[in-house]
């Protein structure tokens, strides 16, 4: 039997996977540590208002590129999510392309919620963490105490995600549960802080920077900010509903995060107290907390945290090994990515060969990581951009065409300019949110690994049946692939 056959085996992913689980994938990836621990930042940069508008119409700019992701995932509900759309709409050099920078920013995201954990612990039980220095990177010094928590952390996470969607996605949606109820709980009970005043709300944008730059900087983070409502995507074959409620849950998802966001905003500004100048706090909102609360409201800020790291994690393993699993099934990526567990049914050797990865970070230093932000931006913004224009092709303003979707072709056109802005933002030195030099070595650092993965595999790829990739990445032989796309050709 020869390997092709054996290969058009698409591995059977269990399909167990809930609306409210799958909500909970979205909202909980989207909300991570940057909630709780950003806004002091923000506020000191933008102003507490502009900051909360910039990170509102973040959002709704999010919505327009999500409507191409949920009109895909309809026709195509396959893993791999951008992967699969990139295949789609441009071939499998360019999906090549867009999934390793797409893989790069949800493994950013992975290390970035494990060093958090142990950033947590810290500003909790300074005294603890604070033995074992090994070293000082950039300014940064690094405890083997640190790494050690962040490196358990991970290896229980790489455990639950090997065990299945269903495990996974039901403690996501108890993670989430838990996060909403200490939210809501600190910002009714902020009216009650002793340090409450609207006053404190002033400057509402920063003075020096005006309105527009105030608002515009907070708006260029918000790839980052609302990564993950793209997870839902990725998980599309362990659906257990209709595909067509996609666009709905991302939706609700994208809306929950941004009312998250300006709640924790609103939360840090009018408890902060007249001295605006952080006062040397390395976390304004945790400090202010402690101010209005004690030691009880930071420990339940502490646990609205952790369910933030958690849902982060949790969520962004199992996208990233959907898409590794997706790539690795096609070929693209060796085929060793899409071996399932022969128990759970997960592709567990992309989730070990992922936190393998995530491993290095904890070792890296905090200074370090945030580069990696700035380029887990990038990553995501360009695979935004990919999935948007490939909807522009797909979707067709011809009234006989089988795509025919006058306001899905609109909004994909509209996603694809707002990915290209958000892109321009990160890419363009001396813009409100350009790279930093660091970042933007470590980024051709990964385009010039990626080129020389994409070589080796190169013959390979070229060798390739697009028959066969279509049914592997698409679940579609390439004539019915060719159907929906040139259909009013035929007419």
């Amino acid at each position: 039997m020869s390997n092709k056959n054996v290969n058009v085996d698409r591995g059977d992913l269990k399909q167990n996977l809930s609306e409210k689980f799958v909500w909970a994938i979205a909202y909980g990836s989207c909300i991570g540590w940057g909630a709780f621990i950003l806004p002091g930042d923000w506020i000191g940069q933008s102003g507490p208002i502009a900051a909360a508008i910039g990170i509102t119409i973040g959002a709704l700019l999010m919505i327009l590129i999500a409507v191409s992701y949920g009109a895909l995932v309809e026709r195509f509900p396959v893993s791999g999510g951008a992967f699969a759309f990139s295949f789609l709409g441009f071939g499998r050099y360019v999906s090549f392309f867009s999934s390793w920078f797409l893989t790069f920013g949800y493994i950013c995201v992975v290390a970035l919620n494990a060093t958090a954990f142990s950033l947590l612990i810290k500003f909790l039980m300074p005294n603890i963490l604070e033995t074992g220095k090994l070293y000082t990177i950039a300014g940064w010094d690094v405890y083997i105490t640190e790494i050690i928590i962040a490196s358990v952390l991970l290896l229980v996470f790489m455990f639950i995600a090997i065990k299945g969607a269903s495990v996974s996605g039901s403690l996501q949606y108890y993670f989430c549960v838990a996060m909403v109820i200490t939210i809501l709980l600190l910002f009714f009970g902020s009216f009650f802080g002793h340090n409450f005043a609207l006053d404190n709300l002033q400057p509402l944008a920063s003075k020096s920077k005006g309105w527009f730059t105030s608002i515009i900087m907070i708006v260029a983070v918000a790839p980052w900010a609302y990564v993950g409502f793209d997870n839902i995507p990725q998980t599309a074959e362990e659906f257990d509903f209709s595909p067509n409620k996609t666009f709905k849950l991302i939706v609700y998802s994208l809306l929950a995060s941004a009312l998250t966001y300006v709640v924790m905003l609103l939360f840090t500004g009018w408890l902060s107290t007249s001295s605006k100048s952080l006062n040397g706090n390395l976390w304004l909102t945790g400090a202010e907390t402690q101010e209005a609360f004690g030691y009880i409201g930071l420990a339940v800020l502490a646990i609205a945290i952790m369910m933030g790291i958690f849902t982060g994690l949790n969520g962004f393993l199992m996208s990233s090994s959907r898409l590794l699993f997706s790539m690795g099934r096609s070929g693209i990526m060796p085929s060793v990515f899409s071996k399932l567990h022969k128990k759970y049914k997960t592709p567990y050797i992309a989730i070990i060969f992922l936190v393998a990865i995530t491993l290095i970070a904890p070792w890296l230093g905090r200074t370090a990581l945030t580069w990696i932000v700035d380029m887990s931006s990038t990553g995501v913004s360009i695979a935004y951009l990919i999935t948007c224009l490939s909807a522009v092709k797909l979707f067709s303003y011809n009234k006989n065409s089988n795509t025919y979707g006058p306001i899905y072709k609109t909004f994909a056109i509209l996603g694809s300019i707002v990915a290209f802005i958000f892109l321009l933002l990160l890419l363009i030195p001396g813009s409100p949110a350009a790279l930093s030099m660091p970042s933007y070595i470590a980024l051709g650092g990964w385009t010039i690994l990626g080129l020389i993965f994409f070589i080796v595999r190169y013959p390979k790829l070229k060798r390739m049946n697009n028959d066969y990739l279509s049914q592997m990445i698409l679940n579609r032989t390439d004539a019915e692939v060719e159907d929906i796309l040139h259909e009013e050709e035929k007419k």
